[in-house]
């Protein structure tokens, strides 16, 4: 391997770069019309245009990705999260173009990215699952109400193919379930090309904590423990932090176990993240989905433990990593990720398109790392996801990663846009979350103090 293209954008672009210099190996960028400017084009060996703003038209593009790998002389391919991430069917033709995919192997991607399909593997492998449904396909509606009644209200409708808390739905009573479902199902078929959906249970204090996991293809696999990301708006991150506050050690330890398990069943290969939905009060934990990719919050993880999770991935693909020892694997203190966003909190956190007028972050602030995929004077487009930055925080304790942040989010600044700057510090000094009370509601919740603060 010399060549890397990062079939991706932004933040995590210019994150496998650091990664990819360290290993000594080249890199190639790909660029929207829209992000024809951008830091991470800037930032790579080279750079080629796979087509207009939109995504579907140029980062989703599988075949103008692939046509820049070979324009470039690329011979890996590094997905990244989101976009073709896990898209089997890319994977499959980037092997069969003679190039190294930075993955797990197309079979996996398969099994793991339909949700549905996911829990049964996992059911197999002895692994507690949600309660839930069958699949219903687009325009199936065939005993719903008998199989709602089974699941048990108050429920989610969730795409098979979704990620990311796209596609998930809540319903409290019967009456809504018909048009929720009608709706999901039109949503997964525009945004995913599947419209089919499940019904599964809503726990209603819940915590979201997932295993990081590492598969080396042979049955083997390794956990680097757990991240808490219960503060979540729509369903979708806000904070993670490693490691979970309040989790029994007997939880942690099941958890981690039912993660490795899992990746051995399915002879896992790469890095990828088993999800869990963990009951606030009993502890007691359901699988959700797995993850077949480097996350967005997988820099807490190399926080405590001082592991290159990116490294690691180029390194197994490339042969160069065979196997870890599960013993030698440690955690160190605690670590925070706080999302900056271009949103509006005050409107039901509404995208803030528009140009970084002054974007100043606390680059070489302590025990404090900055991930963005952007730079003052840059423009935050409609056309993608309105993250802005990732803030990491390390301490000693989970007190004093906690201030950390609360000190990191204090001395960015950041106009031009809306942000979410001041609502996350309100999150991270509300008495709640200092004393570790976490959950999937916490933001709904609190929302009128933490909007106050």
């Amino acid at each position: 391997m010399r060549k890397v293209l990062v079939a991706n954008r932004g933040e995590i672009a210019r994150r496998i770069f650091r990664s990819c210099r360290k290993l000594g190996l080249a890199t190639v960028a790909i660029h929207s019309e829209a992000d024809a400017g951008a830091a991470h084009v800037a930032e790579a060996d080279e750079a080629l245009p796979v087509g207009p703003a939109a995504a579907r038209e140029s980062y989703l593009r599988a075949d103008r990705v692939l046509a820049a790998a070979r324009a470039s002389g690329a011979d890996a391919i590094h997905p990244g999260y989101g976009f073709l991430s896990e898209n089997a069917d890319f994977a499959s033709t980037v092997a069969e173009a003679g190039l190294t995919w930075i993955g797990p192997s197309p079979e996996t991607l398969r099994q793991m990215g339909d949700k549905q399909r996911a829990r049964d593997i996992a059911a197999a492998s002895g692994v507690p699952v949600v309660p839930g449904s069958r699949r219903f396909e687009a325009g199936d509606v065939a005993g719903l109400d008998e199989a709602a009644a089974q699941v048990g209200y108050p429920l989610l409708v969730k795409a098979s193919a979704g990620g990311g808390g796209i596609g998930m739905r809540r319903v409290d009573a019967p009456e809504k379930l018909a048009e929720v479902v009608a709706g999901t199902q039109s949503m997964a078929e525009k945004a995913f090309g599947d419209g089919a959906v499940f019904l599964e249970r809503f726990v209603p204090k819940a915590r979201h904590v997932e295993i990081q996991v590492f598969g080396f293809g042979n049955g083997e696999a390794v956990h680097l423990f757990e991240r808490d990301c219960s503060l979540q708006r729509r369903f979708q991150k806000v904070i993670e932090e490693s490691r979970a506050p309040g989790l029994p050690a007997g939880t942690r330890e099941e958890m981690a176990e039912a993660a490795v398990r899992l990746c051995r069943a399915t002879r896992y290969k790469g890095a990828g993240t088993v999800e869990f939905i963990v009951d606030a009060e009993s502890f007691e934990f359901f699988f959700l989905e797995m993850n077949t990719r480097i996350q967005v919050e997988h820099p807490v993880t190399e926080a405590i433990t001082g592991l290159d999770l990116v490294a690691m991935q180029i390194d197994f693909a490339r042969g160069a990593l065979a196997g870890l020892d599960q013993g030698a694997i440690a955690a160190r203190g605690h670590a925070l990720e706080c999302r900056l966003y271009a949103e509006n909190p005050a409107k039901m956190f509404m995208p803030s398109p528009g140009r970084l007028e002054r974007f100043r972050l606390p680059e070489g602030m302590p025990d404090v790392r900055v991930d963005s995929g952007y730079r003052e004077g840059d423009a935050v487009t409609p056309f993608y996801d309105p993250l802005v930055a990732k803030l990491i925080a390390w301490g000693e304790t989970r007190d004093a990663a906690r201030r950390r942040a609360i000190e990191a989010l204090s001395a960015t600044e950041i106009e031009g846009i809306k942000s979410n700057r001041s609502f996350l510090i309100a999150c991270l000094a509300d008495p709640h979350f200092a004393a570790g009370d976490v959950h999937t509601g916490f933001i709904e919740a609190r929302r009128s103090d933490l909007l106050a603060a």
